[in-house]
């Protein structure tokens, strides 16, 4: 399970340092693909293949699965670790998540997620109604 946060720089040639607790869960190879919010997913490849595995029972007559299909899978790179425990961010997953040097790196459950600084400093400020939230939630069955 990834968690926590933290803080990197992404190079002028798109490398970032992925943290080595992450890198242990990720494997060798995994993908990296467009997020919600503007952020990057990455997924490592058994949860890669699951998310696979659901999309292919959804209807592909649906214009809204077919531009899901497009808006994730459109996007998705393999990607591998160097010997630095680097990863190479493509250039069109950098631009789309505006990550331009300074970068948060999040573990949330089963995947990871790369924001751009300001972009985190941002969605990390609408926290601020995390009781309403958690009110929402527990209508869903959860609670902590």
């Amino acid at each position: 399970m990834l968690m926590g946060k933290y803080n990197h720089t992404i190079d002028v040639k798109g490398r970032l340092i992925i943290p080595s607790k992450f890198r242990e869960d990720l494997g060798e190879k995994f993908v990296i693909t467009r997020g919600l919010d503007g952020c990057l997913f990455a997924y490592d490849m058994e949860e890669w293949k699951n998310f696979e595995e659901k999309l292919k029972k959804l209807p592909n007559s649906q214009k809204d699965v077919r531009t899901y299909y497009r808006f994730f899978l459109g996007e998705a790179a393999l990607v591998e670790f160097d010997k630095q425990g680097r990863i190479l961010v493509p250039a069109n997953l950098r631009g789309y998540a505006d990550l331009d040097k300074n970068v948060v790196v999040v573990g949330v459950l089963g995947r990871m997620e790369i924001w751009s600084q300001e972009k985190w400093d941002i969605e990390d400020a609408t926290c601020g109604d995390i009781e309403q939230i958690s009110e929402n939630l527990a209508a869903l069955g959860l609670s902590i």
